[in-house]
This record gives C-alpha cells, sequence and structure tokens, in this order.
C-alpha cells in the first residue's frame, strides 16, 4: 500500500535523518535502540520511514522492513513475515541454529532452511551460499569482536550463544507471565523463542535496520515479538524505528505501549514550512509555482504533508496553472486521495469516537462541546477523552475540525438515514437549549421532514437575522426551506412567498417578483395582497411580467383614487400607483399626465407622507426622463425629496436612485457627493454588494456631471464589476444609468467592459436600447460609420417612442449628428443637432444647452461655427458639467488655433483628468507628451489592446478578430513595448494616457 508523500527528495526532515544516522553509528558497536517516529495522520511518518531505508549509515545493514494494516490485523504474525522472509530466503543454514529452530513454523519451514542467491544480506549478486566464515556475511573480525572492537554474540550453541539462548527463555517467559501480555501455550513461547534467537543470529551476521510503519496496526503475535526484541535491543546490534499515529487506540495496547516506552528517541516530523511546502507542490505538479499560490497551499493544510500532496494532485487535474490569481481557489480543492485516507482513520476507531465524529460533523463548527456530547450519547469524560485522542491523530484541533476536509469526509461515515435522524435530532435539542435561531435553522435546512409551524416561524426569523447581516443568499435558503412545512395554497404559504420574494430581491429581481405574484394569488383581501405588493420599491419593478401588471392594476383599482381614501388605505392606493406608473413608464399610461398629477400630489400635504413622497419620487423621475416638466421643477422637488432620505437607509428599497438620475439629469448634483458616499459606507458596512453595485453607479454619473472625468471612469468600471449590469439581480435602472454614463465619457475601454458584461440580449426594452448605443459608439470607434448610424438611428427612434428625450442622459442626436457629418450628410446632421437644441431648450439644463450648441458649431464650421462654439462655451459655464466644457474649450482652439484658446483647454482638461483633450492640447502648444510611448499603436495593436483590457483572454481575442493566439501575442507585445507597460493590468491606463481609451 503506497502512502506518504514520497517526490524523490525528502523536505525538512534533516534532524530526523541526522538522529537515526546516530543510533545506526551506535549499533555496529553493539549498542542497539529504539526510535519512533509519531504524530497525527499524514505528518510523512511513512515518507521519513522510507527515506530512512536509503540512509547512507545503513548501507552495511540489512534492512528489514514492513508495513502494518488494519485489514491484516488477524494475520497471525503477519508484521514478522513481512520482515524475515525476504532476509531468509537468501540466507545461510547457519541462522537456524541453536533455538532458532523452533520459528521455522512461522515460516512453513520443514527442514533445514539454506537459501541460495545474494540478497538483502549481502548485498546481492553472488549467487552462493554464504557461510558464517564469509566476510560479506560476518562483519566481525577473527576473535568474533566488530570493527569497534565490542564484544558481538556468535552463532551456535555453545559459548556465549548458550548463555543468550537461557537469557532469552526467562525473557519470554516473563513476558508472558506479565500482566496484560498475550497468553501463550508452549508451543507457543517456543515459537518466540525462536523468533528472538533467529533474530540474534542474523544480527551476529549483520547488524540490522528493522523499519515497522504503523504500529498500531501490528498484529498481536508480531507485536509481542516487537516488544521482546525492543527489550533485548541494547545488547543486539539492531536498530529498530517504528512509526505510530498518535491517538489511535490501538496504539495504547500494552504491548505497543511497551515497545513506545523502551524508544531510545521519540521523534515528531513537524508540518513542513511554507517554502517546504512549496517545494512539495513543485514537485507534484512539475512545474513552476507562484509564490502566493505556495503561500496559500500551505496555509490551507497548515503544511501537513499528506494534505499538501492531495491538493497538489488535485490541482493537477484542475489543469489550472499555480500562479497567483488563482491562489484563493486553493481553499475550494478538496483532494480526494486526502479524503481516503482521512475516512479510513475514522472507520478503524471505536464506535464511540465515530459517534462523536458524526455529532461535530452534523452540529458544526460553532458547535459547543456539550451539545456534541449529548448528541452522541456520551458523558464529559468520555467526551473529552476522545477529543484529546482526535487531537492527537490530527483530527481535531481543541475541540473542532482541524480541517473542513476533515468534517467532510465524516459523511462517508453516514448513510442517508441515520444524518437525516441525526439532523432532526439536533434541532430539537439545539432548539430546546435556546441556542441562536440561525443555529437551529441551519440543522432544519439539512432536514425534509415536516416539523410543523414552530419551525416556519424559526426559519423566518432565521432569515431575517440573515438579512440584517447582509446575507440574502441563506435567507432564501431557510424561506425555500420553510415552505416545506406550509400548506399547499394556504395563508401561511402566501406569508412565507412573502418574505421569500423580499430576500430574492437582492439577488434577482425577477425571481422576486414572480414569487410574489404566487403569494398575491393565495390571499384573501386587497388590503393583504396590497400590503404584499408594496413589500417591493418601485425602482425593483420595473421588469414585472404582465400577470403582476395586471395583479397590480386590479388591486389598485379596488381600493379606487388615493384621493377618497385615507390612513392605510390611502398609503396603500399611493404605493401601488407609484409602482405601477413605474413599470409602465416607457409606456403611454405611466408617462400620461406626470406634470397634471405632480401638481396634484404637491397641492396636498405631501412631504409628510412616506407613500406620497415614494410617488412624487417616480414622477420625477418620469419628468427628468421626458421633459414633461422643466429641469428647475425637477431639481426642487428631488432635492426636497433626498433631504428626506437618510443615506444610512437601504438603497435597493428606497426611491433615492430614481432622485439621483432626476437631479443629474437636471443639471443639479448639489449636495449627492456627500449624501452618496455616506450611502456607501453604509452599503458597505452592511456587506450589500448589489447596494455598491447602484451607489457607485449613481456616483459615476455625478462624477460625470461634475467634469471629475478620472473619477467617473473609477465608479462607472467598480459599478460593472460589482454587477451594475446584472439586472437580475440589481435590477435594470442601475445598468440603464451604467449605459448612459459610458456613453458620454465615450471611454472606449469602460465601453468594452460593460458590452463584455452584457451576457445575454437584456429584455428590457430601454436596457436593450442603451445597450445597442453602446454598440454604434464601439462602431464608431472601429471606424464603421455607416454601420453606427444605423445603430444609433433604431435606438434613437426606439427611445423617442418610450418617450424618455432628456438630451443630457441620452444626447443619441447630437452623436448620430456626428458620425453622419463623418458620413458627409451635413444636412441630416443639422436637422439632427437642431431637434436636440429644440428639446434641450424645452427642458432647460445648461450642460445639453451647451453641448447641442458645440455640435452645431462643430458642424456649421467657419465663422458660424466659432460663433455658436463661443455661446456653448458661455452657457457651460454656468453648468457644473465642466467635461461639455472643455470639449467647447478645444473646439474653440481648433478652430482659431489660437495658443492661448488651447492653454485655456489644457489647464481645465488637466484639471478634470480628460487626458485624450490634455493630449492633444499638448501637441497643438508644443509641449513633450507626458507618455512615454515608443511609436503610434497601429489599428490592430489599438483592436487587440482594447479587447485585452475589457478581460477577454488571448484565444478568445484571437477567435474575435479571426487571428492566431500568435499574432495576438505579437500584437500585445509591441503595444507593451510602445506604451512602456510590463503587464495588461497597466494597459488601461496606459491607452487613457496617450488618448487611445480616454474621454473626449
Amino acid at each position: 500500500m503506497t502512502r506518504g508523500c514520497a517526490t524523490g527528495v525528502l523536505l525538512e526532515r534533516d534532524d530526523e535523518m541526522s538522529l537515526v544516522g546516530r543510533a545506526l553509528e551506535q549499533a555496529r558497536a553493539g549498542i542497539g535502540s529504539v526510535v519512533v517516529l509519531a504524530g497525527p495522520l499524514g505528518n510523512g511518518k511513512t515518507a521519513l520511514l522510507r527515506a530512512l531505508s536509503r540512509h547512507p549509515g545503513a548501507a552495511s545493514f540489512a534492512v528489514l522492513h514492513a508495513s502494518a494494516t488494519l485489514m491484516e490485523r488477524e494475520h497471525a504474525y503477519g508484521v514478522v513475515r513481512q520482515l524475515l522472509e525476504p532476509v531468509l530466503a537468501d540466507a545461510p543454514a547457519e541462522v537456524w541454529a541453536g533455538a532458532a529452530a523452533l520459528a521455522r513454523p512461522v515460516f512453513d519451514l520443514g527442514g533445514a532452511g539454506s537459501g541460495a542467491g545474494g540478497g538483502l544480506l549481502d548485498g546481492g549478486g553472488s549467487g552462493e551460499v554464504s557461510g558464517p566464515d564469509d566476510a560479506s556475511w560476518d562483519s566481525s573480525g577473527q576473535d568474533g569482536r566488530d570493527r569497534g572492537g565490542h564484544g558481538v554474540d556468535r552463532i551456535g550453541d555453545g559459548g556465549l550463544g548458550a548463555g543468550q539462548q537461557l537469557a532469552e527463555q526467562r525473557l519470554v517467559r516473563q513476558h508472558v507471565a506479565e500482566p496484560g501480555a498475550q497468553h501463550l501455550d508452549d508451543a507457543g513461547q517456543s515459537v518466540h523463542l525462536g523468533l528472538l534467537s533467529l533474530g540474534r543470529n542474523l544480527s551476529a551476521i549483520k547488524p540490522l535496520f528493522v523499519l515497522v510503519d504503523d504500529l498500531q496496526w501490528v498484529d498481536e503475535p508480531s507485536l509481542a515479538m516487537l516488544e521482546l526484541l525492543a527489550g533485548r535491543v541494547g545488547h543486539l546490534r539492531v536498530v529498530m524505528v517504528v512509526t505510530v499515529r498518535e491517538g489511535d487506540p490501538l496504539a495504547e495496547r500494552p504491548a505497543a505501549a511497551s515497545i513506545l516506552a523502551a524508544a531510545t528517541r521519540r521523534l515528531r516530523p513537524r508540518p513542513l514550512s511554507a517554502a517546504g511546502a512549496a517545494k512539495l507542490v513543485r514537485a507534484k505538479l512539475g512545474r513552476e509555482c507562484d509564490e502566493a499560490f505556495g503561500l496559500a497551499c500551505h496555509e490551507v493544510t497548515g503544511g501537513n504533508p499528506l494534505l499538501l500532496t492531495g491538493l497538489a494532485l488535485a490541482w493537477a487535474v484542475g489543469g489550472e496553472p499555480p500562479t497567483e490569481a488563482n491562489a484563493e481557489l486553493v481553499r475550494a480543492v478538496r483532494p480526494a486521495q486526502a479524503r481516503e485516507r482521512v475516512v479510513a482513520c475514522m472507520r478503524a476507531q471505536p464506535e464511540a469516537v465515530r459517534r462523536l465524529l458524526k455529532a461535530a460533523a452534523v452540529l458544526g463548527e460553532s458547535a459547543e462541546l456539550d451539545a456534541v456530547s449529548v448528541l452522541a450519547e456520551l458523558d464529559e469524560v468520555s467526551t473529552a477523552e476522545i477529543v484529546r485522542a482526535l487531537g492527537r491523530l490530527g483530527l481535531f484541533c481543541g475541540a473542532r475540525f482541524a480541517h473542513p476536509w476533515v468534517r467532510e469526509a465524516v459523511d462517508d461515515l453516514m448513510t442517508a438515514g441515520e444524518r437525516e435522524e441525526l439532523h432532526l435530532r439536533a434541532v430539537r435539542l439545539l432548539y430546546d437549549l435556546g441556542k441562536p435561531v440561525e443555529t437551529v435553522a441551519g440543522q432544519l435546512l439539512a432536514t425534509s421532514t415536516p416539523q410543523g409551524m414552530w419551525a416556519v416561524e424559526a426559519l423566518r426569523d432565521a432569515a431575517h437575522v440573515a438579512l440584517r447581516r447582509g446575507a440574502p443568499e441563506t435567507a432564501v435558503a431557510y424561506l425555500r426551506r420553510a415552505l416545506l412545512e406550509t400548506s399547499v395554497s394556504g395563508q401561511d404559504r402566501a406569508t412565507v412567498l412573502v418574505d421569500l420574494a423580499s430576500a430574492e430581491r437582492l439577488l434577482d429581481v425577477n425571481a422576486a417578483v414572480r414569487t410574489l405574484s404566487y403569494a398575491v394569488a393565495l390571499l384573501p383581501g386587497p388590503r393583504e395582497r396590497a400590503a404584499a405588493l408594496i413589500r417591493l420599491a418601485s425602482a425593483v419593478m420595473g421588469d414585472a411580467p404582465d400577470a403582476i401588471v395586471s395583479v397590480l392594476r386590479g388591486v389598485f383599482e379596488e381600493f379606487g383614487p388615493p384621493e377618497r381614501l385615507s390612513g392605510v388605505d390611502r398609503d396603500l392606493s399611493l404605493r401601488l400607483e407609484a409602482r405601477l406608473r413605474f413599470i409602465c413608464r416607457t409606456e403611454p399610461w405611466g408617462l400620461a399626465g406626470t406634470a397634471t398629477r405632480l401638481d396634484e400630489l404637491q397641492e396636498a400635504e405631501w412631504t409628510d407622507s412616506g407613500a406620497a413622497r415614494e410617488l412624487v419620487s417616480v414622477l420625477v423621475n418620469a419628468a427628468a426622463l421626458t421633459v414633461a416638466v422643466p429641469a428647475r421643477r425637477v431639481a426642487v422637488l428631488a432635492e426636497q425629496l433626498l433631504a428626506r432620505e437618510p443615506a444610512s437607509s437601504a438603497h435597493s428599497v428606497s426611491a433615492a436612485p430614481l432622485l439621483v438620475t432626476a437631479l443629474a439629469a437636471a443639471d443639479s448634483p448639489g449636495t449627492l457627493e456627500g449624501w452618496l458616499d455616506r450611502a456607501l459606507g453604509a452599503a458597505r458596512q452592511r456587506g450589500d454588494v448589489v447596494e455598491q453595485a447602484m451607489i457607485r453607479t449613481e456616483q459615476s454619473l455625478v462624477h460625470l456631471i461634475t467634469g471629475r472625468v478620472t473619477e467617473a471612469v473609477r465608479a462607472a468600471s467598480d459599478a460593472v464589476e460589482l454587477g451594475a449590469w446584472n439586472w437580475g439581480s440589481v435590477g435594470t435602472s442601475a445598468a440603464v444609468v451604467s449605459g448612459a454614463v459610458a456613453l458620454q465619457l465615450g471611454d472606449p475601454v469602460l465601453i468594452d467592459q460593460v458590452l463584455a458584461s452584457v451576457e445575454e440580449e437584456p429584455a428590457n426594452p430601454c436596457l436593450a436600447t442603451v445597450t445597442g448605443l453602446l454598440r454604434g459608439h464601439a462602431a464608431v470607434v472601429r471606424g464603421e460609420h455607416a454601420a453606427a448610424a444605423v445603430m444609433l438611428t433604431d435606438c434613437g427612434a426606439h427611445l423617442d417612442r418610450s418617450g424618455w428625450r432628456n438630451p443630457v442622459l441620452f444626447p443619441w442626436r447630437s452623436g448620430l449628428a456626428l458620425v453622419k457629418l463623418k458620413l458627409g450628410a451635413t444636412s441630416d446632421a443639422m436637422a439632427l443637432a437642431e431637434e436636440e437644441r429644440l428639446i434641450a431648450e424645452e427642458w432647460g439644463a445648461a450642460s445639453g444647452i451647451g453641448r447641442t450648441l458645440r455640435v452645431l458649431g462643430r458642424i456649421v464650421g467657419g465663422d458660424s461655427g466659432l460663433e455658436l462654439t463661443g455661446r456653448a462655451i458661455e452657457v457651460l459655464r454656468t453648468s457644473a458639467h465642466r467635461l461639455e466644457l472643455v470639449r467647447a474649450l478645444r473646439q474653440r482652439a481648433e478652430l482659431t488655433e489660437c495658443p492661448d484658446a488651447w492653454r485655456s483647454c489644457l489647464e481645465l482638461a488637466e484639471e478634470i483628468g480628460a487626458k485624450r483633450i490634455a493630449h492633444r492640447a499638448r501637441i497643438a502648444l508644443g509641449f513633450s507628451t507626458s507618455a512615454s510611448t515608443g511609436g503610434k499603436l497601429t489599428r490592430s495593436e489599438q483592436k487587440v489592446a482594447m479587447l485585452a483590457v475589457s478581460g477577454r483572454s488571448n484565444q478568445e481575442i484571437a477567435e474575435l478578430l479571426d487571428v492566431t493566439s500568435r499574432a495576438v501575442e505579437k500584437h500585445l507585445t509591441n503595444t507593451y513595448r510602445k506604451l512602456g507597460v510590463r503587464r495588461r493590468s497597466e494597459l488601461a491606463e496606459a491607452l487613457r494616457s496617450v488618448g487611445s481609451a480616454s474621454p473626449a
């Protein structure tokens, strides 16, 4: 049976090798010893024992090796035969002289035994029978003394040999008489005497190096013989090295304990250091690994050689490179080889130990020992003893499992039925002990047997706790388990479904809406249905299916107009209307009468009602999207509403996202920056990634509007990485805003990053439109102007049909106008720009008006174009949107070619972080540029670089561009050289520095 971690090189075991080397030197002088290699499972005992067999100091020894196994414990003298049969096969007949002949029955030998051919004792190869006077057999001098001058026993019955036989007979009788010793009849005693004499005879010819692996599993007769040898070894030329697994009950048998007590040295191989672990992993993988990867392997395994070997082999099967980027993945690896060894070790334990292991595994890492003891049906004393033994085995660390792998391995000891029964007992035990509700719920998750309504309440309470600590996945799991305890179509089920929808909202908006629709169908009256429907915020309901919209509308109509209601019913009606209007904000019903409805609500005392404020927030957002009321009025209302929204409250269930968009569209960022900073801090403290994605998206919009380009790009990129475009969990609103920011920044790297995160076509029509606009802009960057014009025209028409006309958020007409200008369609470009100018004037936000004037100036050109550009600059100086201002300043400088104009442009561009514009200004002024380039990137290099910074691999880039991977590598190498960078992570910033990927 192959075990250990043999790698061809023994790691960090020099001290142990030296100690055994000294024992071998003493044995040659006639002073034998016993060395014990002890420790927990997998600490490298077996590997060290194998290495000892090749120890340089053992060259003149006969090496006897045996490995005990649990399955062979019933094979009498099995280990003795492993040790001696290879030697006896080639030994001279003289080894059977005297009392040694009594051992023949052990080896099934009937007559005089002699072997032919070279063997272990003489190093092999002679093919002749060696006698006691042969130099290869007798390492002593002619006078019967060894090289060191010490007396040694000689083969035969006379002289010192006869005295030895009498001493050995007394030793055997004394051993049999000791308490706890194995009972032997006269024949058994004779056999033991014969084996002891046989060993003496062999050691007289050549020193013996006896290596026994897993002493705890040695069969009883062999163990008795090893005990006899250990008691006599000090007078023999014998070194006996045994390994023993600490904590195994079989190692506590009297004979085994006697051998351990006779040890001259007890060595405990230490876990490998971080450097040693890295060497072992490299040896097993057959390749170099990053330092961080090696450190991760060491941290996960604690330097245990068995676990390290299993981990490395499991990693090799996966085929992933052992890099720093993959270091965190090491924690998820579950090596099968190590698991098999751990399970085998557990199966070998007594029944009480296995009960405790199962109880501890079922109760989990946080379980207290008193609960484990009760579940395992053990008293405190027995529990403490078993825990100590498991610690020595290496399965426990303190009162906990030493490693998650160990706990998982316990599953192999239990049947499905046994596991279910233990979890059910654990549920009642923990509930009766008053343990935390999540602890009880965790046990219920592992069961499928119904427990009744008390379990439903426990699971609901646990879900609320999980949500408060920012663990929606856990809350969803608890509530789905609670559904197993409810009726099929009763109100109890509806209650759990409503809770479930609230939790799912943080993970999968569409799933939450579906779950809510199931709940509503089970509720008896309009008030109950309304209360359930408003559990999801308006902003979450954007993609509600037709069925839920129909239910919403039906319940709203049952209540009637809010103005006729009062109290709770009025609030419910207002909140239902808010959700209906948000869902239908791209349809005539949702947008119709926005201004009129705002007037009606403003005449009432709407600020003191949370329900009214929610509806007004939806209307203000719709007014901003559709330009239904002037920007100034939208800004005033949005500021009043935001002042009533605490930044610390849950962002995803508030109206704040709607208000942030409205204020940005109105060119009135005001106090948004500080408010969003506080909101982000609260979201991070809660650990809510969905909220963080939403807030970073909103921050990117505010940074854009206030002209902080670098911060806008960083926030937008963070939002994408946090999942802003995972509309299934975040909702479509954040993705729409993220797309609008990417379009206005005009950053190809960011746009590619966004598009790379779009795994499937959005079902939401407005989100699909924004995605189409992004693809159109990407086509412009590639120089595909005709295709871009088609895409932008189609997407713009869809926005118009939806009523989304805001020129600050979606300036698609001016963008398309510039594309038309490139294509030579000047009249079309003029018409588009003029149409957007009229909409911008209607809306009234300075940034929108200034942008359209700038684009008109670009199209007209000449003195008229310069005049329009000057007007744009005047308007934009009243706006917070400094990126639009610096674009207008650049256009004026290009039209006038005036150094002062370029200096004004450069100053503002550097201040706000518009790197491409600053680069262009420095060139115009004759300054040295800040980019350390080795030449201009070719178009192919730009394409490859853009795809690389968007996160695609070399192979993916090759497939997209229909080139070879080698070509991609060549382009990237040239790009790195030209931009002066060393790695892919530096590429995006370098591209922005030279203007290949910075905002226009």
